[in-house]
């Protein structure tokens, strides 16, 4: 079943989901930066990146689970609110990741703090693909647009 909430002919969530999965991956460099070494700054870019993500995050949430209650077939109603379920719990862990930073002057990151980071977007990258591979493979991301005539002379 191919999403309701649509563009252009597109899906939207998963053109919302890439937004916060870069942020969090570029917070998460950011962090490992800050850990071997890098000045203060670095790390609280990644506190700003992790919070720009969350706002993404929840814009993408808000769409997927739009395509959760408007999916018709139970079994796709089914993989899509399973598919949110993990989509929140990472918006939840980086919640709090943001809030145990909040603390430190210079939201940074300690070493125990980026590997919870990191399984967090080994999870973000798991509801990723399980909301690609899951969905129906035949349908496409974009509805064909019907070729224009040729203009006539």
């Amino acid at each position: 079943m191919q999403s309701r909430l649509r563009i252009g002919g597109h899906a939207v969530q998963p053109l919302l989901l890439m937004f916060p999965l870069g942020l969090f991956w570029t917070a998460s460099v950011f962090d490992l930066a800050t850990v071997l070494g890098a000045p203060a700054l670095v790390g609280t870019l990644a506190f700003w990146n992790i919070v720009a993500g969350l706002a993404g995050g929840l814009c993408a949430g808000l769409a997927t689970g739009f395509d959760a209650f408007a999916a018709r077939e139970p079994s796709v109603a089914r993989s899509r609110f399973l598919g949110l379920l993990l989509d929140v719990g990472v918006l939840v862990l980086f919640a709090v990741l943001a809030l145990v930073r909040v603390r430190d002057p210079d939201r940074a990151a300690d070493p125990g703090l980026l590997m919870v980071q990191v399984a967090g977007l080994a999870l973000a990258g798991f509801g990723a693909w399980f909301g690609g591979r899951f969905g129906d493979r035949r349908a496409p991301m974009a509805e064909p647009r019907s070729p224009r005539p040729a203009p006539q002379n």
